[in-house]
């Protein structure tokens, strides 16, 4: 079992950076919506496994928003950091935000969150270190992420009945 001391969500957070490419777009010239999201898949993973020290897995997107169009060249940043922590699942969002690398312009262009959970060797659910939220922002972060897993809970309640 990894240290199960509690860890603050920036010794985990990822940062990286990409430039949207041609490939990457569609007749549109804007970013095909599936290489953003394999993007925030990729970082959020990074993120879920430097907190957890183990091997994770991708459980859920509870939530995407596409808010404004990524265009060809310009610079496509992501954020990821550790939201909140449960037993053996975490919860990780993700902010990306485009640039215009001629006019330094930025802007977030889409939100994710996401769910992983940590597996051992045998790829069985482990328990993970439990989060310290340190800043306002983190603590912010922690709560509203608190209130997404009581509403996922809640959806799944109601859907068993």
């Amino acid at each position: 079992m990894a240290d199960q001391k509690p860890k603050k969500p920036c010794q985990s957070a990822v940062t990286t950076r990409y430039l949207l490419m041609p490939h990457h777009a569609n007749p549109h010239g804007t970013a095909f919506g599936g290489t953003i999201m394999s993007w925030i898949d990729t970082v959020a993973s990074m993120a879920a496994q430097r907190h957890a020290r183990t091997e994770v897995v991708t459980a859920s997107i509870d939530q995407i928003q596409f808010r404004q169009p990524i265009n060809i060249g310009d610079h496509v940043l992501l954020k990821a950091s550790v939201n909140y922590v449960g037993r053996t699942s975490m919860e990780v969002g993700v902010k990306v935000t485009k640039e215009n690398p001629y006019t330094g312009n930025s802007t977030v262009a889409t939100t994710a969150h996401l769910t992983f959970v940590a597996l051992d060797e045998k790829h069985r659910p482990t328990v993970i270190p439990p989060l310290e939220p340190a800043t306002d922002d983190e603590k912010r972060r922690f709560a509203n992420a608190q209130k997404r897993l009581e509403q996922r809970k809640t959806e799944i309640t109601k859907k068993g009945e």
